[in-house]
C-alpha cells in the first residue's frame, strides 16, 4: 500500500475560463481521461464520515484509492489492481479491509473527467472538464507539498486571471449528488 499527504484547492469555473487557461498553457494536445469508480456501504457511511473510496482508471490502469480528510489536507492510501480485478470490484463490489475498511462495498457513482496539467510554482495545476449523470462542470485544481504557500500560489493564480476562489464540493459530492 502506498501512503501519501494531499494538499489541494479548488474552484469550479465557467467553460469559458477553462478554455481561454487550456489555450493560455498551450494544453489542448495534452488532455487525458480518467474515470473515477465511488464505492461506499449501500446506507453511505463512508459519505457519511466525508471519506471517499474510488477507483481511478486511467488508460488500462487502476488505482484503488482511499481518502481520509485530515487537519491538513488529505491522508491517501493506494493499492495499485489489475484490469481484471478492478473490473470485477466495479461490478460486484468487494470487502474494503484490503484497504483498511472493514465494511462490504459497492459501486455508488461515476465521474468522467477529461484533465490537463501544469507545474505552476511550488506545486501542479489541473484543468478538469468532468462528465457525470447529465452534468457538465469544469474545474481549477492546485495540488502543493505545503498549505500555506499553496494556498497562497492558488489564490494569487486565481486574482491573476481574474477568477472568484470558492472552494468547490468534492468531485465524489458533486457526483453522489447528481445521481440522487
Amino acid at each position: 500500500m502506498i501512503f501519501e499527504k494531499e494538499i489541494e484547492f479548488k474552484t469550479l469555473i465557467t467553460k469559458e475560463q477553462y478554455e481561454a487557461l487550456v489555450k493560455e498553457f498551450n494544453l489542448k494536445d495534452n488532455v487525458y481521461c480518467q474515470i473515477n469508480h465511488y464505492f461506499d456501504t449501500p446506507d453511505l457511511k463512508l459519505h457519511d464520515e466525508k471519506i471517499v473510496l474510488r477507483i481511478r482508471q486511467k488508460g488500462e490502469n487502476y488505482k484503488l484509492t482511499k481518502k481520509v480528510k485530515s487537519t491538513v489536507g488529505n491522508d491517501e492510501s493506494h493499492i495499485l489492481l489489475t484490469e481484471e480485478k478492478a473490473q470485477s470490484y466495479i461490478k460486484n463490489g468487494f470487502n474494503a479491509d484490503i484497504i483498511d475498511l472493514p465494511l462490504d462495498v459497492v459501486k455508488v457513482a461515476e465521474l468522467t473527467t477529461y484533465r490537463t496539467s501544469t507545474f505552476y510554482k511550488h506545486g501542479k495545476l489541473f484543468f478538469d472538464r468532468s462528465e457525470y449523470y447529465g452534468h457538465i462542470d469544469y474545474e481549477i485544481e492546485y495540488e502543493a507539498e505545503h498549505d500555506d504557500e499553496g494556498k497562497h500560489d492558488f489564490i494569487a493564480f486565481m486574482k491573476q486571471h481574474e477568477i472568484e476562489y470558492k472552494e468547490s464540493p468534492k468531485k465524489s459530492v458533486r457526483a453522489f449528488e447528481a445521481k440522487k
